[in-house]
């Protein structure tokens, strides 16, 4: 059952974009901590079920470069830390510090579906973008920032992955100071 922020009759300003932009900055520390974890984690297993003889020579021998269930399970990790912060309360660590939050335009929750659709499409771009960047050489700057700017840019209000999700940042109001 979604959760609901507020009234549905009462509408938050959407998050301008240096909001945006710096809940994204705080939140990519947060996610490299959470993709080293998971590599270790996931060394670990691999190590376990290999056999860590046979794991540290396929380590040494470059072997273990391009694993594509690594990358699965990352990129699924990453899913799951966002998806769940979304959908509880509808703003990872960074996006409380800068008082923005996902929602509905309802008030309520986005659901797991609506995050797996912000998620995707944010990866999509960030993923044609890095690629274009790889084998556009020089012209990296001209690629990979618009992509990224048009991805959390507002534009009347939807960014690229607001539209994707049929969800909106929005601002969120300070609460009022208790006096005592």
């Amino acid at each position: 059952m979604p959760r609901r922020f507020h009234s549905a009759e009462e509408l938050l300003p959407p998050a301008p974009f240096i909001k945006r932009l710096m809940a994204v900055i705080y939140d990519s520390l947060i996610s490299v901590a959470v993709l080293l974890v998971t590599t270790w984690a996931y060394t670990l297993v691999a190590g376990w079920i290999t056999g860590w003889e046979e794991y540290e020579e396929m380590a040494e021998a470059g072997t273990l470069g391009a694993d594509p269930i690594l990358t699965f399970v990352l990129f699924l990790a990453l899913y799951l830390f966002f998806g769940y912060f979304w959908t509880r309360n509808g703003q990872t660590l960074g996006m409380q510090v800068w008082r923005i939050r996902i929602e509905n335009l309802d008030g309520t929750s986005v659901s797991w579906t609506q995050a797996l659709k912000r998620y995707v499409a944010a990866a999509a771009i960030l993923f044609v973008a890095l690629l274009g960047a790889y084998y556009l050489n020089a012209a990296t700057l001209f690629i990979t920032i618009p992509a990224i700017i048009a991805l959390f840019y507002p534009i009347n209000g939807l960014s690229l992955t607001d539209r994707a999700s049929g969800s909106i940042v929005a601002s969120v109001p300070k609460e009022p100071k208790k006096k005592s």
